[in-house]
C-alpha cells in the first residue's frame, strides 16, 4: 500500500506558524525512524510526503528522506516571476508535486489569482501535480483555478476538510455540492484523508465512513487515494486506526477498487515513471 499524505517536520528547525498550543502533543520532531514505527506490519511500503511550511528548506530536507518516502509535495513561490526557473533548479526525482496552505492564507481568493495560475501552469509543465488545501472558505477560488489550468494534474487533499465534527444535514449536504465541483472536473483526484482529524477527539461517535465511501463513490477509485494524514491524525488516534477506520469504511469495494484507493491511484497520480527508492 501507499499512504499518499503524511508529515514529517522539526520544529527546532524552523517555526511553523500554525503549530500552536492547540496542536501541542505534535508540536516535535516527527521523523522517518518514528514513520516505520508507526507503519510497521500495516502494509504500508511507500509513502508521500507533503509540505507542511511555505519553507524551500523544508522541501529539500523532504527531499533527503529515505524509504518509505517515495515522492515529495514540496513548496515553491507560486507567484514568484521566476517560478520556472525556480523548479528547474530544483528539480528533483522524486519531488512530484506542490502545495501551498491556501486555507492559511488571509485572502479567501488567493488560488484564484493570475499570478498563481501562472505558477501552477509552470507546475504542470514541469510535470508536477499541485495539491489544494482549502475548506469552503477556498471553494470558488479552486475552480477557478482548475478551470483556468486545465492542463494540470490536481489533487483535493482530506476531502476538501468537511465539517465532520458539526455533521448535519445542511453541513453535509454543501460539502457534495463542493465534492460534486471537483469530481465534474477529471483533472482533479481526491485523498481520502484527514476524515478523523476533522472529525475531533470524538470521531467514534461521527460518520466518518460515511465520509469515506462518499468520496469514492464521486471520485471513483482511479480518481481516489488513501492517506494517513500522520502525524497530525495522532491528535485524535493512532496510525493504525486511521487506516483501519478507512478500510472498513471501504470493505464493500471489490479487491480492484481497494487496490486502486490504497495504491494504484497514488501510483499513477505521483509516481509515474519515478526511480524506485532506497
Amino acid at each position: 500500500m501507499i499512504d499518499a499524505h503524511h508529515h514529517l517536520w522539526d520544529p527546532a528547525d524552523r517555526p511553523y506558524p500554525w503549530m500552536d498550543d492547540s496542536v501541542a502533543p505534535i508540536r516535535r520532531r516527527f521523523d522517518v525512524d518514528d514513520l516505520r514505527a508507526v507503519s510497521h506490519d500495516t502494509g504500508v511500503t511507500r509513502t508521500i510526503v507533503v509540505q507542511a511550511v511555505h519553507d524551500p528548506d523544508e522541501t529539500a530536507w523532504l527531499l533527503t528522506q529515505p524509504s518509505p518516502v517515495a515522492g515529495v509535495v514540496g513548496w515553491v513561490d507560486l507567484t514568484a516571476p521566476d517560478v520556472a526557473d525556480r523548479l528547474a533548479s530544483d528539480a528533483h526525482p522524486r519531488l512530484v508535486g506542490i502545495r501551498h496552505q491556501a486555507q492559511d492564507e488571509a485572502d479567501p481568493d488567493w488560488l484564484a489569482r493570475p499570478d498563481v495560475a501562472r505558477g501552477v501552469r509552470a507546475l504542470a509543465e514541469a510535470g508536477l501535480v499541485f495539491d489544494l488545501l482549502v475548506r469552503a472558505r477556498e471553494h470558488t477560488a479552486a475552480l477557478t483555478l482548475v478551470d483556468a489550468v486545465p492542463e494540470a494534474s490536481f489533487v483535493l487533499d482530506h476531502a476538501g476538510k468537511p465539517a465532520i465534527a458539526d455533521d448535519g444535514p445542511d453541513v453535509a449536504d454543501a460539502w457534495r455540492d463542493r465534492m460534486r465541483d471537483f469530481a465534474d472536473r477529471p483533472q482533479v483526484t481526491c485523498k481520502v484523508s484527514g476524515l478523523l482529524t476533522e472529525a475531533g477527539s470524538s470521531w467514534r461517535d461521527r460518520p466518518v465512513a460515511r465520509y469515506a465511501r462518499e468520496v469514492v463513490e464521486r471520485f471513483g477509485p482511479d480518481r481516489s487515494m488513501y492517506g494517513s494524514d500522520w502525524p497530525v491524525s495522532t491528535l485524535v488516534g493512532t496510525y493504525d486506526e486511521v487506516l483501519r477506520t478507512t478500510r472498513d469504511a471501504l470493505a464493500d469495494l471489490s479487491s480492484s477498487e481497494r487496490d486502486a484507493v490504497f495504491r494504484g491511484t497514488a501510483e499513477r497520480v505521483y509516481l509515474a515513471g519515478s526511480p524506485a527508492q532506497t
